[in-house]
């Protein structure tokens, strides 16, 4: 029963991450690591077909083994929530942005800081 939970929510997560691959507001690697997470708990075969994806595995692979995440991808995260802040600001106006803002600077900040 155990396994059979995990393996849903492993195939929930490629779901989310999957999305947040054609949508640049949702994260993708994020729901691949609790991708990996549930299936390494239910389904090896499935963890490692992640692992050895071309895209996305590598990713995968550096914050699972080192929690480090590439300069291209910090830079594309970080680009990201400042397209998304400025895009708040021009369709909601104040006092919205300021929430993209403070996601752009705590996110940011803790992303800018991981081991390359």
């Amino acid at each position: 029963m155990k396994r059979t939970v995990y393996r849903a929510l492993g195939f929930i997560s490629v779901g989310l991450g999957a999305i947040g691959a054609a949508l640049p507001i949702m994260p993708t690697v994020p729901f691949l690591l609790l991708a990996v997470y549930f299936f390494a708990r239910s389904s090896p075969e499935l963890e490692q077909k992640i692992l050895d994806h071309p895209t996305w595995g590598p990713q995968v692979r550096d914050w699972t083994e080192r929690r480090a995440i590439s300069r291209r991808a910090k830079t594309m995260a970080i680009g990201a929530m400042a397209t998304g802040a400025v895009v708040t600001y021009f369709t909601l106006g104040y006092p919205w942005y300021w929430i993209s803002v403070a996601i752009l600077v705590i996110a940011g900040s803790w992303i800018a800081t991981r081991n390359e």
